[in-house]
């Protein structure tokens, strides 16, 4: 679930905060070249709030099934409670670091163009 939420919250950087980054650095024109080979951009541009909502709810799912699987307990077996384990640590940094891609977009797509 972790992975399925970094994988959403990911098209909101190609959405929206790929596009606002590459014309501040001053590549108008590798973006245009961009969007020329990918169309699907601009699909996406444009329908941002479903890209958003689509990722929030991944996100609030992948949340939800983590905090449920972190109550669950281990196997007996110590060799499967350490990979257990791990594997719960791996999903927690995930799970942090598709969050933070998400509120980065968000910051992209609807707080900065406001405030500028």
């Amino acid at each position: 679930m972790a992975v399925a939420a970094l994988v959403a919250s990911s098209g909101t950087l190609v959405c929206c905060v790929l596009p606002a980054l590459m014309v501040a650095l001053g590549a108008g024109a590798a973006l245009a070249g961009l969007v020329s080979a990918v169309p699907q951009l601009i699909w996406l541009s444009e329908h941002k709030a479903w890209v958003f909502g689509i990722a929030a709810a991944m996100i609030g799912l992948a949340g939800i099934a983590i905090r449920r699987a972190r109550r669950l307990p281990c196997p007996a077996d110590p060799a499967l409670a350490r990979a257990c384990k791990r594997l719960r640590g791996v999903s927690a940094v995930l799970y942090s670091l598709a969050l933070a891609v998400f509120f980065v977009g968000v910051a992209f797509a609807f707080v900065l163009p406001r405030i500028g």
